[in-house]
């Protein structure tokens, strides 16, 4: 059975990349009807943070990203013993050492390295320490490095990036134990990954270096390896590293701006993952059955803000078509921004789509509450002026104050009329209506407003513009 996991640090909201790389650990399990676990790694104990493994669990129950243990995880601090037993058993076989170098004595070592052009890496200084564990106890200050053989050939088959091959004599001697007695990932993640029975382990690309040192680890513990795929990183939309800038935030970030979660899966699957066809929805259901690891691009992906807004728009589209906006559930949405009842047109008013999030559509409902601000030259249509566009907006008075049944069709046709039956142009009549009504060059027609504002506040708005003009 394919066993894979997510394991992350509790460091804070997990940030998008992690998560696109858990989508695809998630989504290729479900497609082999295999195992989806979770891991809390938390033995860099400097860059832990507290309530991180329920932001973790927030995130994922969010996504519905749902591992198989999400109750109750492995957590890597509550293993301690177990991680120094194996760093022992290495040391007793000979396959790792005690390095008592200093902090000062190893920054010394990596500046010469540099001055002479030479990658930096561990000297091997202690490499043949006859320094011993007594009572299983390591010397104060000291660590344990795994010993990495000398002139041979580590290689692998990723699901990715095809055959790799590596040189030992490239391969740093790395600490596996450190002097506080907590494990570094190297060593940590391969005994967790064997004792969860873990068959495959996809991660970023940034971790590709790293691999050899985990294939002879497991081979110094007596482990299987799992298999690797190593995705492609996300960078930014100039092709440089992700940042908040570029809008990179914290997977929950985007929960809090009222983004849909279903927008937030299919946007990421796209990000390294080809389905070789021209599709772009997916749902999760869908990706489930599709999804296949060996179409992941090595190249590196680009995150788009505007492509996210584009998902975003689709399926909060699609929600609202399919439950109403009328639904608890979507006005409690729009709650966190103040927006607590909707009149009928408002509600026809967001379902026309055009709002990448709930947030969007609060703060449209907001701001078409509000009396606009525009200058006076904004009501006039650019080749129009002001006479004919004063003359469209009173005409559109006095056609509304007539009006009886406020319905979509009878607003076309009275203000149409108007057109048909004076010299004045659709940019005379429609354009300053717009403008009044939104303070808005660009917005939901003129008779869209007409049915969110109600009849009493419409009037006002044009009586305001032509006190304007």
């Amino acid at each position: 059975m394919i066993i894979t996991r997510f394991a992350p640090s509790p460091t804070g909201d997990p940030h998008i990349g992690n998560i696109r790389t858990t989508l695809f650990t998630y989504l290729f399990a479900k497609k082999n009807n295999g195992k989806f676990l979770l891991r809390i790694e938390d033995t860099d104990r400097e860059r832990h943070n507290e309530g991180s493994i329920g932001v973790i669990k927030e995130a994922l129950e969010w996504l519905n990203l749902i591992p198989e243990n999400l109750a109750e995880p492995m957590i890597q601090s509550t293993r301690l013993e177990i991680y120094k037993k194996a760093a022992l058993k290495l040391v007793e076989q000979g396959d790792a050492y005690i390095c008592t170098c200093t902090k000062d004595e190893l920054d010394q070592m990596r500046k010469d390295q540099i001055a002479k052009g030479l990658p930096p890496k561990y000297s091997g200084k202690c490499r043949n320490s006859q320094l011993m564990i007594r009572n299983s106890k390591i010397p104060e200050g000291a660590v344990i490095r795994m010993k990495i053989p000398e002139n041979e050939k580590v290689s692998f088959d990723d699901i990715v990036r095809g055959h790799v091959e590596f040189d030992t004599s490239t391969i740093d001697d790395q600490v596996i134990l450190k002097s506080d007695g907590y494990p570094t990932y190297h060593l940590a993640h391969v005994i967790d990954d064997n004792e969860m029975q873990i068959t495959h382990v996809i991660r970023a690309e940034e971790w590709l270096p790293s691999t050899p040192k985990h294939i002879l680890l497991n081979k110094m513990l007596g482990f299987k390896a799992p298999e690797y795929a190593h995705v492609p990183v996300i960078l930014s939309p100039t092709k440089g590293k992700l940042s908040k800038r570029d809008g990179a935030v914290g997977i929950l970030e985007y929960k809090k701006l009222g983004y849909l979660p279903e927008a937030i899966i299919n946007f990421m699957a796209l990000l390294g993952w080809n389905p070789k066809t021209e599709e772009e929805y997916f749902t999760l259901a869908e990706l489930e059955q599709r999804f296949d690891l060996t179409q992941v691009n090595k190249a590196p992906a680009v995150f788009d803000i505007e492509k996210l807004n584009h998902f975003g728009e689709h399926y909060l589209k699609l929600r609202i078509q399919e439950s109403g906006i009328r639904n608890q559930d979507q006005i409690r949405m729009l709650e966190p921004w103040d927006v607590k009842e909707l009149s009928n047109s408002e509600i026809e008013l967001l379902g026309r789509g055009g709002f990448a999030t709930f947030k969007e559509m609060a703060e449209y409902i907001l701001k078409l509450r509000q009396i606009p601000d525009y200058p006076a030259e904004m009501l006039v249509f650019k080749k129009s002026t002001i006479e004919d566009s004063k003359m469209g907006l009173s005409k559109v008075v006095e056609k509304l104050l007539t009006v009886e049944d406020w319905t979509e069709s009878e607003l076309q046709i009275n203000l149409s009329s108007i057109v048909a039956d004076s010299s004045l142009s659709n940019g005379d009549v429609f354009w300053p209506v717009r403008v009044a009504l939104s303070g808005e060059e660009k917005s939901p027609s003129p008779i869209e407003l007409l049915l969110a504002l109600g009849k009493d506040e419409s009037i006002a708005r044009i009586n305001r513009a032509l006190e304007l003009l």
